[in-house]
């Protein structure tokens, strides 16, 4: 793999205005200059996981490049998001750079004004290597980075993509193909559910607020939208009606006992230990399935994009971002930093070690990192075609957090025999004066 272990003495002849390295090793425009901002010193704000991990692990090397000092501290991610916003809010933050969270922060950020806009700086060759260009991330990347005027307040980091786990031994066993609708995952769910042996056709989130990332793949497949062209709550029309009545049936008919009180761990010992055929959830568990000490089902797992459904065929879509503080005094040097951050290398780096998966498709499409990507490759060639139907799993609002606590809540009364409609309609009845408000604040 050396085009991705690329040294630090070839990155640094880079640094010269003839003889200018992109990123990623590539030539660059002469007229970018990695070293202008030299001196200068950054702080660094970070969710405590494998991002974080594999920013500072390599800092270094962009020291090196750019002769600009970085400071980072990666705190856990609850702590993390208040800590920024507290920081923000006063005006103040002892930041530069922030790692946000997009599912969750998106439009607290974008309304309250706290992030620079990108968007001169990725037009200035000065400051922009030629490989960084918008149309290299996901749609859903951008649909997170951009704000409605189509500034870009942040750059897309790392992504999950929700993906069909299935185990192939079970559906060999018991003849089933491989779904490629939801009716059709239904179907074969019952056929691999034999309760005599203990197995069980699908497993998936049940747990209040943890489940809303899994009813979405259902919803959107639904043709569901989460807001109107106002503003206004939907997830209590016929769409999320119909896919609530799937996600009821799934969890009720075919899943293991218990799974209404299921995150992604219970669901994930479920599959790793045979239990379970299908699993429908982000694609950044994929490592402990093929683990020999944590896994029964090491070399038995397919991965395939999530089924479609009568409305279309999408992955609903998490993720997270690099953004620069609007009150820092070195937007120009923090940019550079936050391009360093989503580069090819540093993606490479993260995408082989199964740290995340980058939204930048000319990582996931390059045969040489491809090579060096420890998963199977049909996990890789799941992660690639999600991209193509990525779509946002949450709506973009400040109350996201009660909105998954309120319509989470619904989905699992489902789960004991409660009417969808009912539920679904008494959710967004309390949902919507907080979202009303949070708008008007």
């Amino acid at each position: 793999m050396a085009n991705h272990n690329i040294s630090r003495r070839t990155l640094l002849k880079g640094t010269a205005a003839a003889g200018a390295l992109s990123l990623t090793g590539l030539p660059a425009r002469a007229e970018v200059n990695w070293k202008k901002y030299a001196g200068t010193k950054l702080e660094v704000i970070l969710a405590k996981g494998p991002r974080g991990d594999n920013l500072q692990k390599n800092i270094k090397e962009f020291t090196e490049l750019t002769g600009i000092q970085v400071e980072s501290e990666q705190i856990p991610e609850q702590q993390q998001r208040q800590k920024v916003v507290i920081e923000l809010t006063s005006g103040r933050p002892s930041f530069d750079v922030v790692h946000l969270s997009y599912h969750v922060q998106k439009r607290q950020f974008e309304k309250a004004g706290w992030l620079a806009d990108m968007t001169p700086f990725m037009k200035d060759p000065t400051l922009t290597a030629p490989d960084l260009v918008e149309s290299d991330f996901s749609a859903a990347g951008l649909q997170y980075a951009k704000n409605d005027k189509g500034q870009m307040l942040s750059l897309p980091w790392s992504v999950d993509y929700f993906i069909l786990y299935y185990n192939k031994e079970l559906f060999q066993k018991k003849g089933v193909a491989v779904p490629k609708t939801l009716d059709e995952m239904v179907a074969a769910a019952e056929k691999l559910t034999d309760t005599k042996e203990g197995t069980y056709g699908f497993v998936g989130r049940g747990l209040r607020n943890a489940n809303m990332t899994l009813w979405t793949n259902f919803f959107l497949n639904y043709g569901g939208e989460f807001l109107d062209a106002k503003g206004n709550i939907l997830t209590d029309g016929p769409e999320a009606v119909a896919a609530t009545k799937l996600y009821q049936t799934l969890l009720t008919k075919v899943a293991p006992p218990g799974v209404a009180g299921f995150n992604w761990m219970e669901s994930m010992a479920s599959f790793t230990q045979g239990r379970s055929a299908m699993w429908i959830d982000g694609v950044g568990w994929a490592p402990p399935l093929e683990d020999p000490a944590a896994s029964r089902v090491v070399g038995k797992v397919g991965y395939t994009v999530v089924p479609a459904g009568p409305k279309g065929q999408y992955s609903a879509t998490y993720g997270d971002g690099i953004g620069i503080a609007a009150a820092s005094k070195n937007k120009e040097a923090a940019y550079l930093l936050c391009q360093w951050v989503v580069s090819k290398q540093q993606g490479a780096r993260l995408l082989q070690a199964g740290g995340g998966v980058p939204f930048r498709n000319s990582i996931l499409n390059d045969p040489e990192i491809q090579q060096g990507v420890k998963m199977p490759k049909e996990w890789l060639q799941s992660v690639i075609d999600s991209a193509k139907i990525s779509k946002l799993g949450l709506p973009v609002v400040i109350p996201v957090a009660e909105f998954r606590d309120i319509v989470g809540a619904a989905l699992t009364a489902t789960l004991s025999g409660a009417d969808p409609a009912t539920e679904l309609k008494k959710a967004n009845d309390q949902y919507r004066p907080i979202l009303e408000r949070s708008e008007k604040a």
